[in-house]
């Protein structure tokens, strides 16, 4: 975690500055608007409001030595919470290199997003700052583009990821169970018919069913007309033919 100071004051209450928290594990980040000028006891609420009471207590927090971070005040409150305080020194500066490529793509993005704002006006006519731009800031990050990265962020942080032997099944009421995700091995399509199973493949004409036709004056010549009638529950088919040698008064 750490901060960015000497910002343009944004938003109804004037936030000169910005705290910024990545999850190492996760690589998520959440960008919290503070004052530069915040007590410590400012900041230890807005650490226990937007991120403990929301993400729980982390076990290690890495940042720089500063007497922001190193006074007595939070060094109490994270011996309370059972949470250790772990400082970059200037033997160990790549501890919190994260947070610093973090801020530094951060400060990009709000660049570009309030050079957009400038021509972009809401309905009353204002532009946004870049106070009521960071939600979207934390979204364009949390979502980036990258399939690792974005699993991670989206998936890991809230501990919910379904891999790739695995799928998700929307069940009926009648067969619901607690349990929605099973592995693919036990999992088939589900085809109402052949058809629908190869929906590319060509489908062959019905045969048509070879009846005796007691008196006939001879063999079929050819099918004049085709029906489809339901006879028993099934569907069947019913074919007007012409016989061999023989006019249209013979047909059958």
């Amino acid at each position: 975690m750490d901060w960015v100071t000497g910002l343009v004051p944004g938003g109804k209450e004037n936030f000169n500055a910005l705290l910024v928290i990545v999850d190492r594990y996760s690589k998520s980040v959440r960008c919290l608007p503070c004052h530069k000028e915040d007590t410590e006891m400012d900041k230890a609420l807005l650490f226990w409001k937007k991120i403990i009471s929301t993400c729980g207590v982390p076990k290690i927090i890495i940042s720089d030595r500063d007497p922001k971070i190193t006074s007595e005040f939070w060094t109490n409150l994270y011996d309370m919470l059972g949470t250790k305080l772990a400082f970059s020194t200037a033997y160990h500066p790549q501890k919190d290199g994260l947070v610093e490529r973090m801020i530094q793509t951060m400060e990009d993005i709000l660049r570009r997003f309030c050079a957009y704002g400038m021509e972009y006006k809401d309905h009353e006519g204002y532009t946004p700052d870049w106070v009521t731009l960071i939600p979207e800031v934390q979204l364009v990050y949390n979502t980036r583009t990258k399939e690792n990265e974005r699993l991670i962020c989206r998936a890991l942080h809230y501990n919910y990821l379904i891999g790739k032997n695995e799928v998700e099944v929307k069940l009926t009421e009648e067969v619901s169970t607690k349990h929605t995700v099973f592995p693919v091995i036990l999992v088939e399509p589900y085809f109402h018919t052949e058809e629908d199973k190869l929906p590319s493949r060509k489908k062959n004409p019905t045969p048509p069913e070879i009846v005796d036709l007691e008196g006939s004056p001879g063999p079929v010549k050819k099918i004049i007309k085709a029906r489809k009638i339901r006879l028993n529950g099934k569907d069947q088919r019913q074919y007007l033919v012409r016989f061999k040698n023989q006019t249209s008064d013979t047909d059958k």
